[in-house]
């Protein structure tokens, strides 16, 4: 996380009070051509299927059910847009490296995101989620470079801190670190988080509302 939302208490409270705000599901997009009007920041939350975007996103909004979760890769198939207090939407993205769906489909859905990362005015910040316990794998490597050649700033977000060890989440996290500072539309430091646990839940919070807390969008 950036020094200013670790120490900033005013961006820590405004993080509080815009995820505690009503949010509410808008639609899923399987196409370009259903894309909601792009009159909102947005920040964009991809991983690894079964990373734990639904969990994080539930956890942020303090909601147990507003994303689905499932134990099925590949479950979200679309784009889900959800409206948080009409000044920031959250775009959960189709899970990518999962193994039980025809590479037709992974390429059309990698088809949409490439061309929706493209080409979306309104976003402010792709998060890109990685496992705690396993680290970057090819399958993310290959979306930040899908990320650095479409320049759509990105900042990794490790998963399921509660799940490693002190140490082990130490040696991830450094590797990780190792990794982004060659790739020139990442953020160089990567977030911690647990779901399950609410760790790093407040900073991160605090971390997307800075980039919308005077965006002339909303």
């Amino acid at each position: 996380m950036s020094e200013q939302t670790e120490t900033d208490p005013e961006v820590l409270e405004f993080g509080r009070w815009l995820f505690a705000q009503e949010c509410q599901f808008m639609l899923g997009a399987t196409s370009l051509d259903n894309l909601p009007d792009a009159d909102l920041p947005e920040v964009a939350f991809a991983g690894r299927s079964n990373v734990g975007k639904s969990s994080l996103v539930n956890a942020l909004t303090g909601r147990k059910t507003l994303a689905r979760t499932s134990n099925t890769p590949g479950r979200t198939q679309q784009l889900n847009f959800f409206d948080l207090a009409g000044r920031l939407v959250l775009v959960d993205l189709p899970g990518y490296g999962f193994a039980r769906v025809s590479k037709s489909q992974v390429a059309a859905w990698t088809d949409v995101m490439r061309s929706y990362l493209a080409g979306r005015p309104t976003l402010r910040r792709l998060f890109l989620l990685v496992d705690s316990r396993h680290g970057l794998k090819k399958s993310d490597a290959e979306m930040m470079e899908m990320l650095d050649a479409a320049a759509v700033g990105y900042q990794v977000v490790l998963t399921k801190a509660d799940q490693p060890t002190a140490a082990a989440l130490a040696t991830t996290r450094q590797a990780t670190e190792q990794t982004l500072v060659k790739h020139a539309a990442a953020f160089p430091a990567a977030a911690v988080t647990s779901a399950l646990k609410r760790t790093g839940i407040p900073e991160l919070r605090a971390e997307i509302a800075a980039l919308v807390k005077d965006d002339p969008l909303h």
